[in-house]
């Protein structure tokens, strides 16, 4: 089997930064479902199928600071989800840690950016209408986390 055929939105160009948001996802999913150590979970995705192609030290990043920061980025986007944290689905609660975590650690990366991959990772991973829940959440979050760029951007 090739990897188009193993990958959930095939038709999509995946850069190794992508790909290395997908398996920093898989490791949030293992880690919110298992409550694996961190390193655990880094060593059972470095081993998944593909993972050669994705950028292996953006992945780590994401995945031990998505981790280490959790109960961090929860407060912070807790405040804008209608129900409670553990009612979100366990994609959409590990989009939202991602997309939390790149937005508040990552200001070189353009918050629609964070905001487009997160939509991209639920769409291909997530239930039907996750991506416009993530979206809604990510996109009250980035004014909170990135104003200046945030208005800036209204501006043009």
């Amino acid at each position: 089997m090739n990897d188009k055929a193993v990958h959930a939105n095939p038709s999509k160009n995946r850069t190794p930064r992508h790909r290395a948001r997908e398996f920093a996802l898989q490791g949030l999913y293992q880690w919110l479902l298992n409550n694996e150590p961190a390193k655990t979970v880094v060593n059972n995705i470095r081993g998944a199928h593909g993972f050669d192609k994705a950028d292996g030290d953006f992945f780590a990043a994401l995945l031990y600071g998505a981790i280490e920061q959790s109960v961090e980025l929860r407060e912070g986007f807790a405040p804008l989800v209608d129900r409670g944290i553990g009612e979100l689905s366990p994609i959409e609660h590990a989009v939202l840690l991602l997309g939390a975590f790149e937005l508040k650690n990552h200001p070189e990366i353009p918050y629609r950016v964070v905001i487009n991959e997160a939509v991209e990772l639920t769409k291909s991973f997530g239930g039907i209408d996750g991506h416009k829940y993530v979206n809604g959440v990510l996109d009250k979050l980035a004014p909170k986390l990135r104003a200046d760029e945030v208005a800036a951007d209204k501006k043009r």
